[in-house]
């Protein structure tokens, strides 16, 4: 074809494919084609198998490191160390795949969208067959209630409407017309001659040209680009890969410096080898990558007790430095449920209280907000929408109420039952004889029924307010009927442009009575009744989350398939927009180029008509900004986009199998105000992080000065800890602080400070010169009590000091490190001012990394392996005042950090 199937003339499009639509296609046809094109089926890319996933996990830098320690361990004859080590390794890989549950659903929830069968003609006769084997050329008859097998050009169409809300975020469904020609470039939402892949027919019947299969309809051509899109890093795996190089050429230097100068020094090269591996040891924080997925796993189940489910592990992280929201407005700002909001009857304007389909109201004076009692003209207008009405009420199997059908009708029935207008006993005093469906060349609806208002037969109409006003000689007012003066006419026009520029979908009501049976002169000569304008109105939450947005430095930006008038009312009314923003509908955008759009972007806080590719390229563009981007969704139209943010968020309960298979996270309540409760917890989790990164490497930079000065000045013989001493410290005493370090509460303000920069590294200044201040503490301590050691207990016949030392040195450590974790829960906070044993998590901690310690030191068998001793209560005197003076020295910083501020 060498246009798009939308374009031009139906007839260059039957010729292109070669068929007569009067029969189909031969049985002989379809098969070549079927072998040519391939079967009418999404294309789905190879999974990864679990292996594959496992291995995905090791390939963190600080994974590798501790990988080649364990292997340098096990070279060595150093078997415990390597086990143990290795030992983590397995485990942090197990909980990153079991939590984040990697398995891309996506395809399959567009497969299960897809038509499962379909009814052509082939041949001259029709036929039912699977919609897998539709191919290009295929007749395929439409009628409501029928899910789109593929997309058609259509042939003919009776009052065809197209339910497309996840697929163009229109939240009507759309009319359309078989005979419109339409030029290139036509956005999806306007091409009225196609019908599309897996969207719904809500009303009508048509006949249509299978145009595209497969990978080439619309919905195709979604899935294989979400294939196509590459999963990027996200801020916190860049800056603990960053950490992990910097700590591998730090650990390699430092150890080739000890190994060199010890050898130099007249040592045995197996000696220095052994004093380097212990310095590498020391270096690496075994622990870090275990207590990140533990802590980034707790704040997933934290995040789900609050309706948010985070599928990938290291998107909770991500969520603290989302600074743009990017957010579909059909279901996800609005409640994607049309509601009438405005009445005009009896020349008067009223106002409808109520949200969404429950029917539960109030109808006020527009003028004074003053409820008033319900006149005849009201009731007459309302009765009128409820009795032309093919829309049915029910209830959803979660017991909320819903609409079969269209809904805009379904709201017209929900704007009646506000007024106890009682539907079955309505039908059964006026039931329908006949009725004129709802077609695009007449755009009006009528039904025919006996004795309404008491006369032997009315016609009740409701359609295009213009077109309704042209065709009526009369005006229902207070005073009864009156004829339809230019200034009547004048007003209600003036009531319905006001109406649409608060961008309402506006239908008008009227009738006509008839003495004779054929209905001839209906729609024509009738009285003006009234007026009903709706809206998918806005989630009231949703008003307040993007007031907290703002108050968190996060841009909340609409991204809609809908029209640009009523993309702004709900902006508006959500305060998303200021008056200097702009606006850009989709064509606008397929005008500007990259460059010209990521200049745009800046300034731009809606997007209306846009199709998914737009969606993408808003994006794309905000990230290439430097922006961290989130995009929130429920449709299909969603999905790109959903992928190609920092976070994809999809709705639970509206949003489609699709958007859920994408996105990062979940939103269970469908509530926009979940997504800053999620950012909030992000944040709180990153600088919990921060906290318990600091916290270990000031650890792990304390035991590097100890093992690497003591080797300087006493010997590679002298160092004061053992590897099997620094494994347990890393692994055991650190860590389980650390874990607790990751729970706290957060502290307060949190979202009241913009997003960090994704450019901001873990280790900051301020941070860095914790680290430094807090390893020299470290090491003043544990050296002193290794050198008062070495003094009690002497040495060796080696020239090694007694095992006595060691545990000078080793219990100094676990104890140094155990009370700093309390400062640890602030960078600037002083302890007292937090509550000292505010955070239960870490007092259970040190208490278990308290009773290990004891355990290691008196339980005998142990005592050979951690070459350790006993220690009696005059060494406990000894080693607790210098085991305090860490927590003094990061407790004062705090102090003159305060003091600067």
């Amino acid at each position: 074809m060498t246009n798009e199937p939308y374009q031009g003339q139906l007839e260059d499009l039957v010729r292109d494919l070669g068929v007569d639509i009067t029969v189909g296609l031969t049985a002989e046809q379809a098969a070549e084609r079927l072998a040519q094109y391939g079967p009418n089926a999404l294309s789905e890319k190879k999974r990864q198998s679990l292996l594959q996933k496992i291995l995905a996990q090791l390939k963190d830098v600080m994974v590798l490191i501790l990988i080649a320690a364990s292997l340098v361990s096990a070279f060595l004859g150093e078997y415990i160390d390597a086990v143990v080590i290795i030992a983590i390794v397995i485990i942090n890989a197990i909980l990153g795949v079991v939590q984040e549950g990697k398995a891309e659903k996506a395809i399959d929830a567009l497969k299960k969208m897809t038509s499962p069968q379909a009814r052509v003609l082939r041949g001259g006769e029709q036929r039912l067959i699977a919609a897998s084997e539709l191919v290009p050329g295929d007749v395929v008859l439409l009628e409501a209630g029928d899910i789109v097998p593929a997309d058609l050009r259509l042939l003919e169409s009776q009052s065809l409407k197209a339910e497309e809300a996840s697929l163009t975020g229109e939240s009507v469904p759309v009319e359309k017309n078989a005979m419109i020609e339409l030029p290139a470039k036509t956005s999806i939402g306007d091409r009225e001659n196609m019908v599309f892949m897996s969207t719904a027919l809500t009303y009508g019947r048509g006949r249509g040209l299978v145009a595209g299969t497969g990978s080439n309809t619309v919905i195709g051509q979604i899935a294989d680009k979400l294939q196509a899109i590459n999963e990027e890093l996200t801020p916190l795996q860049k800056s603990l890969n960053q950490l992990g190089k910097w700590l591998g050429i730090i650990t390699l230097l430092i150890s080739a410096i000890v190994f060199v100068q010890g050898y130099l020094s007249g040592g045995e090269v197996l000696e220095m080898f052994m004093t380097a591996v212990s310095l590498a040891v020391a270096a690496i924080p075994e622990g870090l990558p275990a207590v990140v997925t533990i802590v980034l796993a707790l704040g997933m189940k934290r995040m789900a007790d609050h309706h948010a489910i985070v599928k990938k592990l290291l998107a909770v992280e991500t969520l603290g430095s989302v600074d743009v929201i990017c957010s579909d407005k059909t279901g996800t700002l609005t409640q994607n449920e049309m509601t009438v909001t405005r009445l005009f009857a009896g020349n008067q304007l009223f106002e409808v209280s109520g949200i969404g389909y429950t029917p539960v109201g109030e109808i006020r004076d527009h003028a004074d907000g003053l409820l008033k009692a319900i006149s005849p003209e009201i009731m007459t207008l309302l009765e009128i929408g409820m009795l032309c009405n093919d829309a049915v009420m029910i209830t959803k199997d979660d017991g909320n109420p819903g609409i079969l059908g269209d809904p805009t009708e379904g709201s017209l029935l929900v704007a009646a039952s506000k007024a106890k207008i009682d539907r079955v006993a309505l039908n059964q005093r006026y039931p329908r004889i006949k009725d004129m469906p709802f077609d695009s060349e007449r755009k009006m609806m009528s039904t025919f029924h006996p004795g309404f208002d008491g006369h032997a037969l009315v016609s009740l109409t409701k359609g295009a307010p213009d077109i309704i006003l042209d065709r009526c000689t009369e005006i229902l007012t207070a005073s009864g009927n009156v004829p339809m003066s230019l200034e009547h006419k004048q007003q209600v026009l003036a009531i319905n442009s006001e109406m649409a520029k608060s961008a309402l979908r506006v239908l008008a009501f009227a009738y006509r009575t008839h003495t004779d049976q054929d209905h001839e002169q209906a729609e024509s000569q009738m009285t003006f009744i009234g007026l009903m304008g709706m809206i998918d109105p806005a989630r009231p939450e949703a008003r307040d989350a993007i007031a907290l947005c703002k108050r968190a430095g996060i841009r909340a930006v609409m991204i809609t398939g809908d029209y640009r008038d009523t993309a702004v009312a709900i902006a508006d009314d959500l305060g998303l927009r200021k008056k200097q923003d702009l606006v850009l509908t989709g064509h606008e955008i397929d005008e500007l180029s990259e460059e010209q759009l990521r200049v745009a972007v800046e300034s731009t806080t809606v997007y209306a008509r846009v199709s998914p590719d737009h969606k993408v390229r808003i994006v794309t563009a905000l990230r290439a900004n430097g922006h961290i981007a989130s995009m929130t969704g429920d449709g299909v139209n969603d999905a790109m986009a959903l992928k190609s943010a920092d976070i994809g968020v999809a709705m639970g309960i509206t949003g489609t199998d699709v958007a859920k298979g994408t996105a990062d996270m979940i939103l269970t309540d469908d509530n926009f105000a979940t997504i800053v409760r999620a950012v909030h917890e992000g944040r709180i989790i990153f600088s919990n992080i921060r906290k318990f990164v600091g916290f270990l490497l000031s650890c792990n930079v304390g035991e590097i000065l100890i093992i690497f000065v003591s080797s300087l000045l006493l010997g590679p013989l002298s160092i004061p800890l053992l590897p099997i001493q620094l494994l347990w410290i890393n692994l055991v005493t650190d860590s389980f602080p650390a874990l607790a370090l990751g729970q706290e509460k957060g502290e307060p303000g949190v979202m009241n400070r913009p997003p960090r920069s994704p450019k901001e590294p873990i280790l900051n200044k301020t941070m860095i010169i914790t680290i430094i201040t807090q390893a020299v503490a470290d090491f003043t301590a544990v050296f002193a009590a290794y050198l008062i050691g070495r003094q009690i207990f002497g040495f060796l016949p080696t020239g090694e000091p007694n095992d006595g030392a060691r545990t000078y040195a080793f219990v100094t450590m676990i104890l140094v490190e155990l009370i700093r974790s309390y400062s640890a829960r602030s960078e600037h906070t002083p302890v007292f001012k937090l509550g000292l044993f505010g955070n239960s998590a870490l007092n259970k901690a040190v208490l278990l990394s308290l009773a290990l310690l004891l355990v290691v030191v008196y339980v005998p068998f142990l005592d050979p392996i951690f070459h350790t001793i006993p220690l009696g209560l005059m060494d406990w005197a000894i080693i607790l005042p210098l085991a305090i003076i860490p927590f003094v020295v990061a407790e004062f910083i705090k102090f003159v950090r305060a003091k600067k501020h």
